[in-house]
């Protein structure tokens, strides 16, 4: 029993192995790792894990692999779809991870958060049309009347009130796309 575990030991470590694994990762690393990144949707990490894992089975299964076949792609490629669909199978099963949540349910501070909202309602504004601006710029920055907005833009009063009437349901459009909900 020791001498079958020391012959097998001595096979794995033998220097041929090591020539087996360079050749067979610089032949195949590009192409398996270019594959792999579609599997993975542009995951490149996850994509350069899957590829070490393959390469390692494959150093592994040595003895069962031709050497004489025109690729050894085909293997690879199936080897590294394989662990793929199981580590999505892994991920699937395991409960979600608080990192992986939406932002929602994070605590942040209040002075953060504060900011955080002055970013997107800025945003939100700079997606409006001029006029739209303009007329919100008047009307709620300003804090000024409809009849002061209209004498300071020079417009009627009725427009001031139908462009604030837009701006507004624009804006709130412009939040909601922002995942800002009233």
């Amino acid at each position: 029993m020791g001498k079958s575990r020391s012959r097998h030991r001595i096979r794995r470590v033998h220097p041929d192995d090591e020539v087996v694994v360079s050749n067979l990762y610089r032949e195949y690393h590009r192409p398996l790792l270019a594959f792999v990144i579609r599997l993975t949707a542009g995951d490149r990490q996850w994509a350069e894990d899957v590829v070490q894992e393959t390469m390692i089975r494959a150093w592994r299964s040595s003895e069962q692999l031709d050497p004489a076949s025109a690729s050894l792609m085909p293997w690879l490629a199936t080897v590294a779809r394989r662990i793929v669909i199981d580590d999505r199978r892994r991920k699937e099963a395991r409960p979600q991870e608080s990192g992986d949540g939406p932002l929602e349910s994070m605590p942040v501070p209040d002075e953060m958060e504060g900011l955080l909202h002055q970013v997107v309602v800025s945003e939100a504004l700079m997606a409006l049309s001029p006029a739209h601006r303009e007329i919100l710029n008047e009307t709620i920055l300003q804090d000024r009347s409809v009849n002061d907005a209209a004498l300071a833009l020079g417009i009627p009063v009725g427009t001031v009130k139908s462009r604030v009437y837009y701006a507004v349901r624009a804006l709130r459009v412009a939040l909601q796309e922002r995942g800002v909900t009233a």
